[in-house]
């Protein structure tokens, strides 16, 4: 079957950035992000009977506006995407971050409306419905209030973020989009996207890789100066603000946006840290394959020499690909995705002028999802899609709760997106016809391994020493590249022979705003995702219902009383994250095994 590799926005609005359709919406958004401010801002607290039914529906708007907020935002967010020269999308995008600075204004206040509920009077009033069901959600937006500023100075905080840190982040958008990436080609030089050059990364021949490479490293140090000042920007901003808050641990807010405690975050990193070497002899062996010393940070995506040719896939087999093993889990995974391609969900066309890498983004109001990336047919590639289907998937469990309930941390939608990969790469790799295929297959399943524990990694340790710096004053793009290869010598364990200096500018996760330190969630999702994965080998057909609950809970509770709930582990300890490692290393073993019988036969 063909499927469309663009995806269809007109069923939400026609005309893209001049649809006439969202300027409507957007007005009546404006109007009830107005209404919604005026009903908290004339609730006068006085813990009485009145307040529980006035406290209900607010809930009610707050929960209609936010399903509207999030919905123009998907919209712009895929413009912005499918188009980086799209001036009115980023007009639009502007618009709409006035509105939800706005919206967040109004929240700030309900936040501290809630602190001001007599104690007894709010926990009565918890245990009656439907206030009832939100009593984890409620709870938690009044404890994070008691750790806030005032109202006042929220609500300036707020308003300011619009220009002096949103803008910053824009302001990243803006300049991607205008790098070009000369890269020859058939004798002609082509001026390739950031998207376009990233996946060349993954070319078969060295030397295309390494041309590129120092293309890229080129393009982006051109830009370094301007990118340096707009990451010590937004930190700055961030730092500001822990400040007056009196927040002395730069982890607390990411923390609390994912709902984690910090020792489960200390135990994972351990753990993670205590396991490298596995990680750095399949780095060596890959190296020997390839015929190269060492690695340098460009081979890290090459796919091995006898695996090149075959490795490469049509959109519409992979998409049936995938198709074929998310049937062997569960009909309603397939059913919903089989879904997500019939009707043109993806944007997988490789074309000029898209931003690099790749999302899923929900339209509430519709109950559907649109998933972005670019496909040029590498295992990678395929790896990515079922990856993104996998958040889709997240989002349509949540489809039936209450909308409160649906905002679940990054860490555990990553778990969601991570699990579909396993599912398409585990039982890929059992399939194999051939030991040459079984090796190509394990090859990309432990790139991810590596990208999770040893990239994702270096992001943590970089941010983290990125930040005690920006403590002391602005820091150098020179310095910046100095973090960021200590970062990723410690991350690698040294095992490669050139590193990545501009990462810090090229990674879009270090300039979003929406969740600082956008990096580790990825490697928890990635591990808590095995612990699930185990459970469905373990219990074979059946385990796909026992999953939607465990999503239709992600948006409720904190990851350590969701992996006691339906896991029965406890996450703060190491004995957890030692066997999801473990099950990681397995898949190094194998690989070591059959290279050895490769080279032996040979």
């Amino acid at each position: 079957m063909t499927y469309s590799l663009t995806w269809d926005l007109d069923v939400f609005f026609k005309g893209g950035s001049s649809s006439e359709e969202f300027s409507l919406f957007l007005e009546s958004l404006n109007q009830d992000i107005k209404n919604f401010d005026a009903v908290v801002s004339g609730w006068r607290v006085r813990s009485e009977e009145k307040d529980q039914h006035l406290l209900i529906n607010i809930i009610e708007l707050f929960a209609k506006t936010g399903t509207e907020m999030r919905q123009a935002g998907a919209f712009i967010s895929c413009l912005e995407a499918q188009n980086t020269k799209d001036a009115k999308a980023h007009g639009l995008r502007a618009q709409v971050t006035q509105y939800s600075a706005a919206f967040q204004d109004a929240l700030t206040k309900l936040d501290q409306k809630l602190v001001q509920l007599d104690e007894e009077f709010y926990q009565k009033i918890l245990k009656t419905p439907p206030l009832d069901e939100l009593h984890y959600i409620l709870n938690e937006r009044r404890e994070r209030a008691r750790r806030k500023l005032s109202v006042e100075e929220e609500s300036l905080i707020n308003q300011l973020a619009v220009d002096g840190y949103h803008g910053w982040s824009q302001m990243y958008d803006t300049i991607v989009g205008s790098i070009k990436i000369p890269f020859k080609e058939n004798g002609e030089i082509n001026q390739l996207s950031v998207g376009q050059a990233a996946n060349k990364f993954s070319d078969p021949d060295r030397n295309v890789r390494r041309g590129i490479f120092e293309a890229w490293e080129n393009a982006w140090g051109e830009k370094s100066e301007v990118l340096a000042r707009t990451l010590n920007h937004l930190v700055g901003f961030r730092l500001s603000i822990y400040e007056k808050r009196d927040w002395q641990n730069v982890l607390q807010e990411p923390l609390e946006i994912n709902r984690m405690q910090k020792e489960t975050l200390e135990s994972m990193w351990e753990v993670i840290a205590n396991n490298k070497e596995p990680l750095v002899k399949f780095l060596n062996r890959k190296a020997e394959l390839l015929g190269v010393e060492k690695l340098s940070w460009y081979d890290l995506d090459a796919p091995l020499p006898s695996s090149a040719a075959q490795n490469v896939m049509r959109y519409e087999d992979g998409a049936e690909f995938i198709l074929k093993h998310f049937s062997k889990f569960g009909s309603r995974l397939a059913a919903f995705t089989k879904t997500a391609f019939e009707d043109s969900w993806i944007e997988a066309e490789d074309r000029q002028n898209k931003r690099p890498g790749g999302f899923c983004t929900g339209f509430p109001l519709n109950e559907q999802s649109r998933i972005f990336m670019t496909y040029s047919g590498t295992p990678s590639n395929v790896s990515t899609l079922a990856h993104e289907l996998g958040h889709a998937f997240h989002s349509y469990a949540l489809k039936d709760i209450h909308p409160l309930k649906r905002s679940y941390a990054m860490n555990v939608a990553e778990t969601a997106s991570t699990f579909a990969e396993m599912i398409v790469s585990d039982a890929a790799v059992k399939e194999a016809k051939d030991d040459a295929e079984k090796l190509a297959l394990l090859e990309d399943k432990i790139q991810r391994t590596v990208a999770l524990l040893m990239n994702i990694h270096a992001r943590f340790l970089f941010e983290t020493s990125f930040y005690e710096e920006r403590k002391q004053g602005m820091v150098s793009a020179a310095r910046l590249n100095e973090i960021m290869i200590e970062a990723q010598k410690e991350a690698y364990g040294d095992a490669l022979a050139e590193y990545h200096p501009s990462f810090w500018a090229s990674k879009l996760h270090f300039y979003i705003t929406g969740v600082p330190f956008y990096n580790f969630p990825y490697t928890f999702g990635f591990l808590f995702s095995l612990g699930i994965y185990a459970k469905a080998l373990e219990e074979g057909e059946g385990f796909e219902e026992k999953y939607i609950a465990l999503l239709q809970d992600t948006g409720s509770m904190t990851v350590e009383d969701l992996a006691k709930k339906h896991l029965k582990t406890d996450l703060t300890g190491k004995d957890f994250w030692v066997q999801a490692v473990g099950a990681c290393l397995k898949d190094i073993e194998e690989f070591l095994e059959l290279t050895d019988k490769s080279n032996k036969e040979a």
